[in-house]
């Protein structure tokens, strides 16, 4: 089997936001898929920290993989060996390489068991006030100044075409920058939510403000995870 491991946003999130599946599934297997040793082993830890580290054997799967990359653990796979995928944050498959490893399973007979955990991308759009029955993920917008700009452009002209909201991230040391980018090139009344530090206990924040108003509130964005969502 393979089981889809959610990973916690913030090491600071309570125990009660998980289901008591996961620490099952983590003592279930030895052998993991994962985007990143160090920040494996410490979701491990925080779910299972019965579970000894010695034991574990990690198979790197980052947006570098292909599939030809992972023929040991697929061959311990077809023996019958469970393994479990883990996302750096959230939930596997998505903003995440994970998926080769998924379609792969499924091409090869392999039971895929998806568990229930935090999508930041989902959390930000439910708590966006904005239109949930149509959206469109982006992932990272372009570096590149005048790709981005056209980019935040292209997407607000869709929200206010279709009414469909635009979700996208950014690398979290970029991020005051994308906030100053958009404040830039967007209209004053479009509607846009900042949702950063999502499932922190203490210091999550989660507004939707026009952007007319965002640029007298300016959030400090600088390395923290966050979400942003156009909508109306």
């Amino acid at each position: 089997m393979l089981f889809l491991i959610p990973a916690y946003l913030s090491d600071e999130s309570p125990q009660a936001y998980f289901a008591p599946i996961i620490k099952e599934y983590i003592l279930k297997t030895d052998y993991f898929f994962v985007e990143n040793e160090k920040t494996a082993r410490k979701v491990i830890k925080f779910f299972a920290p019965e579970k000894k580290q010695a034991d574990l054997k990690l198979f790197l799967l980052d947006k570098y993989s292909e599939t030809e990359d992972l023929k040991e653990a697929q061959q311990l796979m077809k023996q019958g060996q469970d393994f479990g995928l883990l996302s750096e944050a959230g939930l596997p498959c998505i903003a995440d390489p994970g998926n080769i490893m998924v379609s792969w399973a499924h091409r090869n007979g392999i039971k895929v068991i998806p568990v229930n955990g935090p999508s930041s991308i989902i959390l930000a759009l439910i708590g966006s006030g904005f239109n949930g029955q149509e959206f469109t993920f982006h992932g990272y917008l372009p570096i590149d100044k005048s790709q981005k700009k056209a980019k935040i452009q292209q997407l607000e002209q869709q929200v206010q075409r279709t009414g469909y909201t635009q979700i996208f991230m950014e690398t979290p040391y970029r991020n005051n920058q994308l906030f100053d980018d958009l404040t830039k090139y967007l209209s004053p009344s479009s509607k846009l939510c900042i949702a950063a530090n999502i499932n922190h206990p203490a210091e999550e924040f989660i507004k939707t403000l026009s952007i007319r108003d965002w640029k007298n509130h300016k959030p400090e964005l600088h390395k923290i995870p966050t979400v942003f969502v156009l909508g109306r």
